[in-house]
This record gives C-alpha cells, sequence and structure tokens, in this order.
C-alpha cells in the first residue's frame, strides 16, 4: 500500500468488476444505502448463472424431463404418447428464457438503482484507481468479482478437438449423435441427464469411481442407477489418455484398471469444474495474493491482502453457487462501507442441490465428511419410496438423511435425494440456521399430501428411536394401571 499514493478524495465509494451475481448484488446494496457504486462487466450483465450456468441448465433440464415423463407415460396411465419436437426450437426456448429473465439484471435496472454501470474491460491501476474505457475512476473500495471459466484439462490430443464447455453448448442447435461428456460432478451430471433424455447418445467419463463423489455413496448410487436406466453409459474409474482421430472419426482412449478403452464421439462435453478468473485485469501488479486453490485469498471480511480491495463470488471461493456469491456479496458491501469494522461472513449452513433426476440437496455434514473431521453423530433415515405423494406422482425412490448429535435432536447435517430435493430441504436449513432440531419439526403440521412430508417422517423416525426402553415400560404399566383402576 505504501508505494500506491491515497488521493485525499474519492469520486467513488467502491467500484465493483465484474457483473454476475456476487458483483450485482454488491453493487444493489451499496447504491441502496447510499454509496456511490460503480460496476464494471465486459461481457453480459447477469453473468454465468444467467447467461450460461443456472438459468439455461435449468431450462434445458425442464424440458428434458418433459421427455422423462413421455417415456414413462403408461406408469402415468396412458398407453402411448408420441410427441415431435425440433432440438433447435429446444435451444431457442433456453435462450427466451434467459430473455425474460434478462431484465433483473441489467445495465437498465441498476442504473434505475442508483448504480452506475460500464461496459468495458476493467484494469486495477491502484488500490483506489480502475481504469475503464480510458477513464479512470478513483474509488475507497474495490470489490472483485470476476467469476469463474471451465477447466480444460491437459489430455495430449485436446488441442485438435472441438470441444463445447458448459459456456458455449448453449450455440449449438444441431443435436449431437454421441455426445461424451468429461466429468461426473454436478454441471456434468445434468447435462449428461438433460440431452440423453432429449435423445443423444450419451457416454459420460468420470476418473473417480462414484458419481457426485462429494456425496454419500448410497446416494451417488441412485443417481447413478437412475443414469443407467436412462441409458447412459457411464464410465467410472476411466481416466482420459489422449484424443485422436481414425477414419475422419474422433475417439478418446481411457486407461481403466490398466486396459486402454476407446471412445468414438461427436461431440464432446468438457465438464470439469471451474477456475477462477483471476488475471489480466491488474491483480498480478497489485501483488494479491491466491489459494492453492487459485482463488483469491480473502480473510472472515472478504478482505484481500490489501485491506480496501475485496472479493467474493467464484473468483474468492471456496463454494461456487449463485446463492452462496450473493451471500458473501453483502459482506463485501456492508464491510467494505464500514471499514475497519465489519462482520465475518458465516458458512456455517451452506445449502445447495445437484438437479439430476434424483435431484440431491445438501446442507452441514454428510456422513463422509463427518467421518473424515472425527465429528460423533447419528444418523436417520426415511426412506422417499414410502411417502404417499411420491408415490402418486410416479416418483417413490429417494432418501431423506440426517445426522444429528448423539443423544440430541440437534442437526448438524442433511442429504435429501428425491424429486424436488431443493425445496424439500429449505426446513432444515432454517432448522440449522435458528437453532431448531428434529423434535420441534416433528410438531410441525406438514400438509398432506406433498413432499416436504418426508421431513415430518424423519423427524418421527428420529423420535422413535430415542424414546428408551424404561420410558415405554413405565408407559405400558400406567396405561394397564388406568384401564385397572379408572
Amino acid at each position: 500500500m505504501g508505494k500506491f499514493k491515497k488521493p485525499k478524495t474519492f469520486e467513488y465509494n467502491m467500484v465493483v468488476i465484474g457483473g454476475g451475481s456476487a458483483g450485482l448484488v454488491t453493487s444493489y446494496i451499496g447504491a441502496a444505502t447510499k454509496g456511490k457504486v460503480a460496476l464494471i462487466e465486459k461481457h453480459k450483465m447477469g453473468g454465468d448463472c444467467l447467461n450460461t450456468g443456472c438459468v439455461p441448465s435449468k431450462a434445458l433440464i425442464r424440458s428434458a424431463k418433459f421427455m422423462a415423463d413421455v417415456k414413462k407415460c403408461q406408469k402415468l396411465g396412458f398407453k402411448d404418447v408420441q410427441v415431435e419436437f425440433d432440438f433447435a426450437e429446444v435451444m431457442e426456448r433456453v435462450q427466451r428464457v434467459i430473455k425474460t429473465i434478462e431484465p433483473h439484471d441489467s445495465v437498465e435496472r441498476y442504473s434505475s438503482l442508483g448504480v452506475e454501470c460500464h461496459t468495458g474491460e476493467a484494469k486495477i491501476l491502484s488500490p483506489y484507481e480502475v481504469s475503464v474505457n480510458g477513464k479512470v475512476l478513483t474509488t475507497r473500495n474495490i470489490i472483485i468479482a470476476t467469476g469463474a471459466r471451465p477447466a480444460i484439462p491437459p489430455v495430449e490430443g485436446i488441442e485438435n478437438v472441438s470441444y463445447l464447455t458448459s459456456d458455449t453448448i448453449w450455440n449449438i442447435r444441431e443435436q449431437p449423435k454421441k455426445l461424451l461428456v468429461l466429468g461426473g460432478g454436478p454441471i456434468g451430471s445434468e447435462l449428461t441427464q438433460a440431452f440423453v433424455r432429449l435423445g443423444s447418445s450419451v457416454t459420460q467419463v468420470q476418473r473417480n469411481k462414484r458419481l457426485l463423489p462429494k456425496e454419500d455413496p448410497e446416494v451417488s448410487q441412485m443417481v447413478l442407477e437412475s443414469f443407467q436406466s436412462d441409458g447412459i453409459n457411464v464410465l467410472l474409474g476411466h481416466t482420459p489418455k489422449k484424443f485422436f482421430k481414425r477414419e475422419g472419426k474422433d475417439f478418446l482412449e481411457c486407461d481403466y484398471n490398466g486396459t486402454s478403452v476407446e471412445i468414438e464421439f461427436d461431440t464432446l462435453l468438457i465438464a470439469l469444474g471451474r477456475k477462477a478468473n483471476t488475471t489480466g485485469f491488474g491483480l498480478e501488479e497489485l501483488e494479491i495474493e491466491l489459494t492453492p486453490s487459485k482463488t483469491i485469498k480473502v480473510n472472515p471480511h472478504m478482505r484481500t491482502n490489501i485491506p480496501n480491495i475485496y472479493a467474493c463470488g467464484d473468483v474468492a471461493g471456496p463454494y461456487q453457487f449463485t446463492h452462496t456469491a450473493a451471500h458473501q456479496a453483502w459482506y463485501c458491501a456492508v464491510n467494505s462501507l464500514i471499514s475497519p469494522f465489519g462482520y465475518k461472513v458465516d458458512y456455517s449452513v451452506v445449502p445447495w442441490s445437484t438437479f439430476t433426476d434424483p435431484e440431491v440437496a445438501r446442507t452441514g455434514l454428510n456422513e463422509l465428511e463427518a467421518k473424515e473431521q472425527g465429528i460423533p453423530y447419528e444418523v436417520t433415515t426415511y426412506g422417499i419410496d414410502d411417502l404417499d405423494r411420491a408415490i402418486a406422482d410416479e416418483a417413490a425412490h429417494g432418501i431423506v438423511k440426517v445426522l444429528t448429535e448423539p443423544g440430541k435432536d440437534r442437526i448438524i447435517g442433511v442429504t435429501i435425494a428425491g424429486l424436488h430435493a431443493g425445496d424439500i430441504i429449505a426446513e432444515y436449513v432454517a432448522a440449522m440456521k435458528h437453532g431448531f432440531g428434529m423434535n420441534k419439526i416433528l410438531g410441525t403440521i406438514h400438509i398432506y399430501p406433498t413432499l416436504v412430508e418426508a421431513n415430518k417422517f424423519a423427524a418421527g423416525n428420529w423420535k422413535k428411536s430415542h424414546v428408551s426402553e424404561t420410558a415405554l415400560a413405565w408407559g405400558e404399566r400406567i396405561n394397564r394401571w388406568r384401564r385397572d383402576y379408572f
């Protein structure tokens, strides 16, 4: 900081770099609290979530789910259903959904909220100066919200193959016939299932021995079985070695337990995670510190090693979710405005969902993490195959899995696999955030018949396992006495 001259006055309270979820929320809060805010976005407002991530993927998944329902029409009481569709029109619908939501994140909206919006490339000149379009903005604080981009693996021959990523797949209008998906995490799995349900032949290659390897094994297995029933060729434990051509066709060679496996494809989708955008706009010159995973290193107040420069969203990690980006953004905005005071970011209850079928939602610890961290726990489960509404919806599969503190009803983690799991888990998120446990969930009226009743039944299973034999014996004696003498 000493080598940079601090201006006597500032034109802005904050300059925000990046118009994705993190940058938009930061800007909004800054302007709403009457700070003077400039927001710089070099490409499209709304960032990855609106343009290439959450919104388009969920729109595509919805269309794919319709086709899945058509294919199981006999289970719903129909002898046969025929559907004709044009893949290009499905992809155009995705763009229509983006356009419908786009005004929420537009320059016009944020300008009306009091944010000064700039379209162009930002360059941080000093901790107090940012240039854009030839103009230098002086600011008390800088917020970096530059997001992330798809990670491309260093596989031999990949430079000779045309490939798609979660950023570029939305541009295609011709349906892939033989789609190869690299990656078995959330992004790869969601898109794999969507494309096979729309009629593509899909092979999914995963280096790990499980899909969704951060989830508990039985949950990963549920997703795998669903994928296999959809006709996906899931290749687990396969390590990509090289891409090559033979007779004009594209192939990937993988290693599987020492054996070479060749996979033919006409379209390649790389979905192996995302890499933080930390280069090209001045961080190197300011010597902003990075973490071992190459995200910007921030302290619990979301400050970098330069105290008036903050970072939030995918570029900061540790989570790459729209809702955590917005969560971090609040801390960036507020802490920058009240510096040197500030609030520590709270990651105690972070929920997320993978929108496969079955959907997988989680908050807090799962069993894998509890074991790794040596945290004692008890497990309570409820099988959604027994739930009336799930049976009526032909969705009677999945599980609610709750980890509680031994001997107590305090919830330390929940995993739900099943239809609308991301919605159902909200009750547990509230419980963990606000300190109520399984007893209060059990004592709450849940509408019949709904999927969220699964939470009440899970709480009921917890209660049954925590009624002591002594208490039951006394109950039997008291009831017998009341029958005999009253």
